[in-house]
């Protein structure tokens, strides 16, 4: 395929090999400069034409797969999605930071990606050449595949804070938390196995299950948490492997669960035998809950798998994340993320334990709360103020998502794509389900606005939302009619 093989590279960039392909096969496929279902090259073929190693390649289809923008079939190689002719656009499930519409005016409430404001580039810089430094070409070794040891020592010491008691044995440094959702699922998921999750939830962990081949079966999430009856009367009659949950901040309603909650999840994991996958998102951004104990620091029984990312706050680039693992799992785990990319940069994991254990990533951590605090009081009046009293919302008690929902009936994939005429980006809640089926709810991010953005856009939106509904209300008869023939 001549457009990719004519692609440019830059190998002294900071940027990742991997990721500057992924922007520049994206930015073909958007364009429609690859015709859809067609084949790309094969990961031999492509890395000795761009002159890079195989997993530079693999790392970038990869990407590109859980993206939505492309898929594989079993032995015969790696396709191009149909995405411009799909119903709704992919703009929504880039957590990159990036968006499909290349308006600069847009007024972005999809990212959950941090500002560039808020990046600690000279506490980075400092850490980095200390390194170079002090470890010379060492810095540029391979590390071990389970990670760096200071490092996984400095996390230790890190997670007692957060009442979270382990070992340095059982912490697995990871390239970011979407590896690790990768990494568990090939370690635990055989074809056809079954997987809980909360409905909603992240797409990206639907879209790396489903590509394992597991069954998903949705729980139904309530304000305080799982809805618990629901969770045990599907236990009755499967069997999961591991339920996947964010107990904090839940990503994308907001929700926290209750320590009631957190507890009879434990119960039910000891009683019915599987494993909990806590992908700790925001717990660090709590500014009205006093509660935000972690699932991991109520385990008593080597049920939880804990997952937590260094980038998702502060330095999405980083691509840094750890995950604590049951000691019962060890081996499946080390085993799957040598497959995957032998082991994260070992500069990174360096610069990153000096950086860590400095203590500037807490100075920076309670800079970046303040920030993001500020932005999050404007969004909660900014609601209040402007947002349609036809408007259904539960406000949360911290971090960055904000859910909604539209009266019943109401398509959010309609209003997504009168919000993007509109220069304004909105994630429909078709995003977070198993089977993208429409729905009424949809979720706001304020990662990547200031707090002027903010109120802007939330006033414009309001607009936009009466707008619709009144379009929406003259439509419903006709629909309504024709459902009740169908």
């Amino acid at each position: 395929m001549e457009k990719l093989e004519n692609i440019q590279l830059d190998k002294q960039s900071d940027e990742y090999l991997y990721i500057q392909l992924y922007k520049k096969i994206k930015q073909l496929l958007l364009e429609g400069n690859i015709e859809p279902h067609s084949k790309l090259p094969t990961i031999r073929h492509l890395a000795k034409q761009l002159d890079v190693n195989n997993v530079t390649i693999v790392n970038t289809y990869n990407l590109l797969e859980q993206k939505g923008y492309v898929y594989k079939k079993v032995g015969s190689g790696t396709f191009v999605q149909d995405i411009l002719n799909k119903n709704r656009s992919l703009a929504f499930r880039d957590d990159d930071g990036s968006s499909t519409k290349e308006e600069n005016n847009i007024i972005n409430f999809v990212s959950t990606a941090p500002t560039e404001d808020l990046f600690p580039i000279e506490d980075i810089k400092i850490a980095i050449n200390q390194v170079l430094d002090r470890d010379k070409g060492m810095a540029f070794t391979y590390q071990e595949s389970q990670g760096y040891y200071p490092l996984r020592n400095s996390i230790k010491n890190y997670l007692s804070e957060y009442g979270i008691s382990t070992s340095e044995d059982n912490i697995q440094i990871i390239s970011g938390a979407q590896q690790g959702i990768d990494i568990l699922s090939k370690a635990l998921i055989d074809y056809g196995d079954i997987v809980f999750t909360e409905n909603p939830t992240y797409s990206g962990a639907i879209a790396v299950f489903k590509s394992r081949s597991a069954r998903v079966i949705e729980i139904n999430l309530e304000e305080d948490g799982l809805d618990i009856r629901d969770l045990e009367n599907k236990l009755r009659s499967f069997r999961p492997k591991f339920i996947y949950v964010m107990p904090i901040f839940q990503n994308p309603t907001g929700y926290s669960y209750s320590v009631n909650k957190k507890y009879q999840l434990l119960e039910l994991a000891s009683k019915y035998d599987f494993y909990i996958i806590e992908d700790d998102f925001l717990s660090d951004l709590s500014f009205n809950n006093d509660d935000n104990q972690t699932l991991k620091s109520l385990d008593k029984d080597d049920r939880v798998i804990y997952l937590k990312s260094f980038s998702k706050i502060a330095m999405p680039g980083l691509r840094l994340a750890f995950m604590v693992i049951p000691r019962a799992i060890y081996n499946e785990v080390l085993s799957a993320k040598h497959i995957s990319d032998i082991s994260t940069s070992g500069l990174i994991q360096r610069s990153f334990d000096v950086y860590l254990s400095s203590g500037k990533w807490k100075k920076n951590l309670e800079y970046i709360s303040v920030e993001y605090m500020n932005r999050f009081t404007v969004m909660v009046e900014s609601v209040k103020e402007y947002m349609p009293k036809d408007i259904k919302y539960i406000l949360p008690k911290g971090g960055l998502n904000f859910w909604f929902s539209l009266p019943d009936g109401y398509s959010s994939n309609e209003l997504y794509k009168k919000c993007l005429q509109n220069n304004l980006s909105i994630a429909p809640g078709s995003a977070f389900n198993v089977n993208q089926t429409d729905n009424e709810h949809f979720r706001l991010s304020v990662a990547s606005l200031d707090c002027d953005e903010i109120r802007l856009g939330i006033n414009k939106l309001s607009k936009i939302i009466e707008e619709f509904l009144e379009e929406y209300k003259r439509i419903r008869p006709s629909v309504e009619m024709y459902n009740t023939f169908i």
